[in-house]
């Protein structure tokens, strides 16, 4: 198996802002107009946009909230643990890896404005998944969420949010 620097100079990756490491490899040509969307968009969208995502173990992808869903799908390395808030007040756990009878997916679908972070389940490893996103991303639709609003809704995961979140 390739190294998680291998595939980062290899996919050509740069450091994403969430954490771990990106490289857009498709947007859509053709975009959906604003009066199309629901509002909270803002503006247009391409129709789709995908990404490689790279995450060493020891790097967490920070909580953040997005505006579409997100089909994350699994390629090479360790398993990573998706930390879900959803809208509702649920905390849910979802498992992206090769393994489908310890419980990983192939690919895990998060639910839009959800808050989510993750993780790499095994030390000195990797995960190397790409993210599918309909309408497509654009970074005004990414927000960080703060650690302080977390832990006043979730105070019982005190220790994952100390982890993931943002001060």
């Amino acid at each position: 198996m390739r190294s998680a620097d291998d595939w980062i100079e290899t996919l050509r990756l740069a450091r994403h802002p969430e954490g771990g490491f990106f490289r857009e490899i498709y947007r859509a040509g053709e975009s959906i107009p604003a009066e199309a969307l629901p509002s909270r968009y803002g503006g247009p969208r391409p129709f789709s946009t995908s990404i490689f995502f790279l995450l060493k173990s020891g790097q967490v992808s920070h909580f953040h909230r997005l505006r579409s869903d997100e089909n994350w799908h699994f390629y090479e390395g360790a398993a990573v643990v998706f930390h879900v808030f959803e809208p509702s007040g649920a905390y849910r756990r979802f498992r992206l890896g090769r393994n489908p009878d310890t419980g990983e997916a192939f690919q895990v679908v998060l639910p839009r404005a959800s808050v989510f972070g993750a993780e790499v389940v095994r030390s000195r490893s990797f995960a190397l998944c790409g993210c599918t996103v309909a309408p497509g991303f654009e970074f005004a639709d990414f927000a960080f969420v703060r650690r302080e609003e977390l832990l006043r809704r979730f105070p019982e995961l005190a220790s994952l949010i100390e982890r993931l979140a943002v001060p």
